[in-house]
């Protein structure tokens, strides 16, 4: 029989790309995951892996046999679940990926209701970018995470990973300083701006907004950390495009003003299919839509 320890090796090695980076995510050494590869090849009786450059990549067999064992960890997955569930009560560990605007906001008081409702439930919060932990998520790292989407900006999409609404949250112009005046993007061409790091889905919609209103952005700030954003804002060295749950956290309504067509981000929730059934995850996330009020869960 197939060593189970060993298909997830080989699930890793798949999913991350390099035995380093597969050791790194399974907290073993380079040498030890090449190890249990290697044993695997021998227990199956085929090539799994060959080399490629510098590195490796799975052969055809490597790959189906990669798709099999995600199939045998959701089996378990819904098996520990239903016996989680027989067992009454409402216990155990659920590992919550979000990003910064919902962890002030949403997490932080659903945290306290779960403290109060079901103490026997330990949530572990990890704060990340949302791309990251929605692939984190389907690769077993974390049970839950929210997640969020830009307009005309989808986030990935995973097998048998489902997805639920939060939040349908407007996107506001910030503006300070010797821009308060303004009453559109369109005339802050000559503003300094501060927005989130390349590559994010926040800094593409905030690019575009600036390019469709006719200018390219003097960005002059760039940080992921929303409440760096608030301040340079307060203190008028900047102006931004910012979240209203950032903006009502913050307490900063009378610096804001809508956005042209009103455009809002979809924050969401998103776990495994094979999740569904541990009444934990369940708890979690229904203490989230109840954190969001009645448009959760639509």
């Amino acid at each position: 029989m197939l060593d189970l320890t060993r298909l997830v090796a080989l699930r890793e090695l798949a999913l991350r790309g390099t035995i380093a980076a597969a050791a790194d995510a399974l907290g073993y050494t380079a040498s030890a995951v090449s190890q249990q590869l290697a044993a695997l090849e021998r227990e199956a009786g085929v090539p799994l892996t060959i080399r490629a450059g510098r590195g490796v990549v799975l052969t055809p067999a490597g790959e189906r046999l990669v798709a099999r064992t995600h199939e045998m960890l959701d089996t378990m997955e819904v098996a520990e679940a239903e016996l989680r569930a027989e067992a009454g009560g409402l216990s155990g560990t659920v590992r919550l990926a979000v990003f910064q605007s919902a962890a002030l906001t949403l997490v932080t008081g659903a945290l306290i209701d779960l403290r109060d409702s079901h103490p026997g439930i330990r949530v572990v919060v990890t704060q990340t970018e949302p791309e990251e932990a929605f692939a984190d998520t389907w690769a077993r790292e974390y049970d839950l995470v929210v997640a969020e989407e830009y307009p005309h900006h989808s986030a990935p999409h995973y097998p048998g990973v489902i997805r639920r609404p939060l939040v349908r949250d407007a996107l506001l112009l910030a503006v300070g300083g010797e821009w308060a005046g303004a009453a559109s993007v369109a005339e802050l061409a000559d503003a300094a701006w501060v927005m989130e790091p390349p590559g994010t889905a926040t800094r593409h919609f905030a690019e575009q907004t600036c390019r469709v209103a006719g200018f390219e952005p003097d960005v002059r700030f760039a940080s992921s950390d929303l409440q760096a954003h608030v301040q340079l804002v307060e203190r008028g060295l900047a102006v931004a495009i910012l979240p209203g749950l950032m903006v009502e956290h913050a307490g900063i309504g009378a610096r804001v003003i809508p956005l042209e067509g009103g455009p809002r981000r979809t924050v969401f929730t998103a776990m495994r299919a094979s999740s569904r059934l541990d009444p934990a995850v369940q708890a979690v996330r229904t203490a989230l839509e109840e954190q969001a009020g009645p448009s959760a869960g639509s």
